[in-house]
């Protein structure tokens, strides 16, 4: 998981108006909150949090802030980030405050790996889950989970109980639930329907 830093500016105003402003000169307006702490108001440079979300770990990168006061040198993860759904600017970002001694939970994305047997027989591909949910500590977090999808046939499916994960790292989802299947009929089965 990728440690990164991030500028931040507490504010004492809020309000629609106000992150309007923030908006017009190029920050974006977000929240810290976190066990013990009361939630903070924050402005960030649009090129900071663009930098802080970088990289493979995305919004699971572990960012340090600096500044902000009582803030600063706290370790955060984004929790949401809200886009204008037009011009896709960022609106408003949530910083969960983060304890690296204490497990957390995410949702990490999966990236699939190898071309699966039954595709190349003619089968499609099915991701069902595009993300799965994980509790490890911060900083154990993985960039995403890696399944090798070579050895999966026509109808089968590799399901979350049967995904390996790095030492520390608990799937929450339930195991029966299918990640991947390959979908369609195999060629026996076609020939045999058309005699």
């Amino acid at each position: 998981m990728q440690q990164k830093q991030m500028n931040i500016e507490l504010r004492t105003k809020t309000g629609t108006g106000v992150c309007r402003r923030l908006r017009n000169e190029g920050m974006v307006p977000g929240v810290v909150y976190g066990k013990g702490v009361d939630p903070m108001p924050v402005s960030i440079k649009v090129r900071d949090l663009q930098s802080a979300i970088s990289g493979d770990g995305g919004q699971n990168n572990l960012i340090t802030l600096i500044g902000g006061g009582s803030l600063d040198q706290s370790v955060a993860i984004v929790v949401d980030l809200q886009r204008d759904p037009i011009k896709k600017t960022y609106k408003h970002v949530d910083l969960h405050r983060i304890n690296v001694n204490e497990k957390i939970r995410v949702t990490v994305p999966v990236v699939l790996t190898g071309t699966a047997v039954g595709v190349k027989e003619g089968g499609l591909l099915d991701l069902a889950h595009h993300e799965l949910h994980v509790e490890c500590l911060p900083g154990n977090i993985p960039d995403h989970i890696e399944i090798d999808v070579t050895n999966l046939k026509i109808a089968q499916s590799l399901h979350v109980g049967e995904i390996t994960l790095p030492a520390g790292v608990e799937l929450l989802d339930k195991s029966d639930i299918p990640v991947v299947s390959i979908l369609g009929r195999a060629k026996e089965e076609e020939a045999a329907a058309a005699e």
